[in-house]
């Protein structure tokens, strides 16, 4: 048995009928930019976080760097702030601070959850600090009331990089520094990721919980000002047609995109769930002791990561016996060649998680079959 590690036509075949239909209206429609189709996905997904604003940009890296612009434009943020974010984040959430020339300050994740550790925050604010990116790593909540309580004390913004974790709803009741009006049909029982700071940033990449047919981003905030600012920003700075109040860029998200991503919207909760039971099934089955596995419930495993000592021998092992894995992240943002002047730093945790971090298959589209050669093979790996 060949198991893939996240096969996307068996994940679009799931809705395939729906999304073939609603690429068809769009072709048909002749409008391709800025029409129905994406309006239609900002409201629903806004909804669905629960956020008065949703703006879609095309990726999920455009989303990060427009809000950090977005508050420099405002004067909340200026050239030479600091902006904490966690070490063993994909570069993406660091580019977009250093692409505004913001100075990114490196925490260290915990081990037991790979989120951003909150007990090393509040010793690392200088006078220069403005904001802390946290990162919702691997599908897992990233928020804690520790860092709400940080930013409230320090008037921080709280910027949320929700790339990994479509769908994903805190383990108990959040308080979010920024909440919906009331009455707000995108109010919810309880906040999920992407409503907990003043403004979000969302990837749709294929391979994403929630994936388009391509690139594709948005953000998500319930700051009016914040809104459209980022809309402007994202339109070459226009408010209006031909006039320009900023040196924007070209970043939006096209009609096509935006049909695909409101089919498989209706069915991202069922889809998480999907990946929870399975998660549960590895969780519960695998009993080796040269592998850790995480032991979350409220994840949305965007990834399942096992670290493993021997890493690169485990991944050649499933190799060999047909299943394909992947490794999140085998670099840290600081032993890479755009950031040599932190290759010198020790981050002994995040190392750690890079040098030993293996994704195994964990997707909606896996069979049960396949779930148990899975549990089988790490169970038989020595």
């Amino acid at each position: 048995m060949n198991v893939p590690y996240l096969p996307l036509n068996r994940i679009t075949a799931l809705h395939a009928a729906e999304i073939h239909q609603a690429v068809a209206r769009v072709v048909d429609s002749g409008w391709y930019l800025r029409g129905e189709a994406t309006a239609r996905f900002e409201q629903h997904y806004a909804q669905f976080i629960g956020t008065e604003h949703c703006i879609g940009v095309a990726n999920g890296l455009d989303a990060l760097t427009l809000i950090l612009r977005a508050y420099m434009e405002q004067g909340q943020l200026r050239e030479g702030d600091e902006v904490l974010v966690p070490a063993n984040t994909y570069i993406a959430s660091i580019l977009a601070i250093t692409e505004n020339r913001l100075v990114p300050v490196l925490i260290e994740p915990r081990l037991d959850t790979f989120q951003i550790d909150d007990r090393l925050i509040e010793p690392a604010l200088t006078p220069r600090t403005r904001a802390i990116l946290i990162v919702h790593l691997y599908g897992r909540c990233a928020f804690t009331p520790a860092i709400a309580d940080i930013c409230r004390r320090h008037n921080l913004l709280l910027i949320e990089d929700n790339a990994q974790a479509h769908g994903c709803i805190p383990p108990s009741p959040a308080a979010p520094l920024s909440s919906p009006k009331v009455g707000c049909a995108a109010a919810l029982p309880q906040p999920r990721t992407g409503s907990l700071g003043q403004a979000a940033a969302h990837s749709f990449y294929p391979g994403k919980n929630l994936g388009a047919l391509g690139d594709g981003g948005a953000v998500t905030t319930n700051d009016p000002q914040l809104a459209a600012t980022v809309r402007a920003l994202a339109n070459y700075g226009s408010t209006k047609k031909y006039v320009f109040d900023y040196r924007g860029r070209n970043s939006r998200l096209d009609e096509l995109q935006a049909a695909v991503l409101d089919v498989k919207l209706c069915y991202l909760d069922a889809d998480n769930q999907r990946r929870r039971e399975i998660a549960a099934y590895y969780i519960n089955k695998v009993k080796n002791p040269a592998l850790t596995l995480p032991q979350s419930s409220e994840s949305v495993y965007h990834i399942f990561p096992v670290l493993c000592s021997r890493r690169n021998e485990l991944q050649q092992y499933l190799a060999d016996n047909g299943i394909e894995t992947q490794i999140h992240y085998p670099v840290p943002p600081h032993k890479q060649r755009c950031y040599s002047q932190w290759s010198e730093r020790s981050l002994p945790v995040t190392e750690k998680i890079h040098a030993e971090e293996l994704s195994i298959p964990c997707h909606q589209a896996l069979t049960a079959a396949e779930a148990d050669r899975i549990v089988a093979l790490l169970n038989a790996f020595c």
